[in-house]
């Protein structure tokens, strides 16, 4: 029997999980609204579109199209960095709408649509999936790699990233409902049980540890007295000149991976996979 979804059209999006299409049990509405506002001053966000682009455009074939899916694309920000690769065929998929919204109102020539992985798949096969920041949100982690596994032609690649080391546990990972960190053991476990072979693993946010490290322990231990929204707002945005310096050490951590090195440690943790 096919696990294949079949979509509804809801507001002009194709919906294959319309019955959580606004849930937001495993992400916060607000989020969305954060995220379009300030994804374009953050060196978070500047740093790991960086990164992330240079990844897809080495997996990118040099002739013909490269059907490529981004798992939680969110407002689709990274989407609309990647739009100009060429020979580059994108579909975004987000769980919520409201990231979508965003997303057909940024990107109006994308095909944009909602759908939950652990629910089955799209029905079509990909070259390249990206999941980033997103399967730390899922409860059934299993179950959304291995549709993605099914999603992908044989010897596509996967690239995926999610936060490192539950040691870092903290009131940001409670705001934005993350299920867990992972660490490099449990996620290439996990990748390697769904059928994918590791061709690449690092850590990322690696300079800027220690700083991470040490305010991730103040914020365990800290009162929350705002809304959740105010809480995440404080937690992610920084001033000019901070986000100019961070963003400068973030380079460090590009370059060495452009390298082709493996970062031993770091807050978030990036791994490439294909498909047996």
């Amino acid at each position: 029997m096919s696990d294949n979804l079949q979509y509804t059209m809801v507001d002009g999006v194709k919906c294959y999980s319309p019955d959580v299409a606004s849930a937001y049990t495993d992400y916060p509405d607000s989020g969305f609204d954060l995220t379009d506002k300030n994804a374009g001053s953050s060196f978070w966000v500047s740093s790991r579109t960086r990164l992330f682009k240079s990844m897809v455009q080495r997996h990118v074939a040099p002739t013909g199209k490269t059907r490529f899916l981004e798992i939680g694309c969110g407002t689709g920000d990274f989407i609309r960095q990647i739009a100009d690769i060429e020979n580059l065929e994108i579909t975004g998929s987000e769980i919520y709408l409201k990231g979508l919204v965003y997303a057909k109102k940024n990107l109006p020539g994308v095909d944009f649509v909602q759908f939950d992985a652990t629910q089955g798949t799209l029905g079509e096969r990909f070259h390249i999936i990206a999941a980033f920041d997103v399967i730390e949100h899922i409860e059934n982690d299993d179950a959304a790699l291995s549709n993605i596994g099914r999603m992908l032609d044989q010897g596509g690649v996967l690239i995926v990233s999610v936060p490192q080391y539950m040691f870092l546990w903290s009131k940001l990972d409670e705001i934005v409902k993350h299920k867990r960190r992972y660490s490099r053991r449990e996620l290439v476990t996990k990748l390697k049980n769904n059928g994918f072979d590791i061709t690449y693993a690092t850590s990322f946010i690696f300079v800027l540890f220690p700083l991470m490290l040490i305010s991730r322990l103040f914020d365990r231990g800290s009162e929350q007295s705002q809304s959740d929204e105010q809480a995440l707002e404080k937690r992610v945005k920084f001033p000019g000149f901070v986000n100019a310096i961070f963003d400068w050490f973030m380079r460090i951590d590009e370059a060495l991976i452009g390298l082709g090195l493996s970062l031993p440690f770091g807050g978030t943790l990036v791994v490439v996979a294909k498909k047996r």
